[in-house]
């Protein structure tokens, strides 16, 4: 146990470095994308599958509710949490679309759309990125090393230098709180 116990702990540890040494600008451009479509008051929409979308929902949580700060709402929507929308639209149309057709509700020119994928290969997450694009929306991507499919349809793609699904998300909630610090600081001082 101990010798997984810090394989693990090293692995997260040595792809987190990587990420500091190849992704720090990337990290201000998606913060400034942020922090700008709150300024106008636009609004984030966020989704995922499986761990991913709790990412979308822990970020959006952290946006609505607060980081560190007591202070305003910031308009932040998980697509991910509506459980009679998405089995609504899964039933009647397919899983493939549970994301577009709320983007096609909900989303506006000036809107920022970020999409979780590990692989960043999810039909679903790249038709309704795709759509979002359409619409006007910034697009944002958090995928793992490669980016797959969905590197290509967004505005910014943060690439996790991994293939490890648990390790690609660690690092993906590790940027989210560093985004929501760095917008919060930036709106409410």
């Amino acid at each position: 146990m101990k010798k997984e116990i810090e394989s693990s702990l090293n692995e997260s540890i040595n792809i987190k470095v990587e990420l500091l040494s190849s992704s720090v600008e990337s990290v201000i451009q998606i913060a400034n994308m942020l922090i700008e479509a709150f300024k106008t008051g636009h609004s984030l929409y966020l989704m995922g599958n499986g761990g991913s979308a709790a990412d979308a929902q822990h970020i959006s949580g952290e946006l609505v509710g607060r980081f560190k700060k007591n202070r305003k709402p910031l308009p932040a929507l998980a697509l991910t949490t509506d459980t009679s929308v998405l089995t609504a639209i899964a039933n009647d149309f397919g899983y493939d679309l549970c994301f577009e057709r709320q983007v096609d509700a909900f989303v506006k020119n000036g809107d920022v759309v970020f999409s979780l994928s590990t692989s960043g290969n999810s039909v679903g997450i790249i038709n309704a990125t795709i759509l979002a694009k359409k619409k006007g929306a910034k697009t944002i991507a958090f995928t793992g090393k490669g980016g797959g499919r969905l590197k290509d349809h967004v505005d910014l793609c943060l690439e996790i230098p991994s293939t490890d699904t648990a390790r690609i998300q660690e690092c993906h909630i590790t940027i989210g709180h560093i985004l929501c610090s760095l917008v919060e600081k930036e709106l409410f001082g």
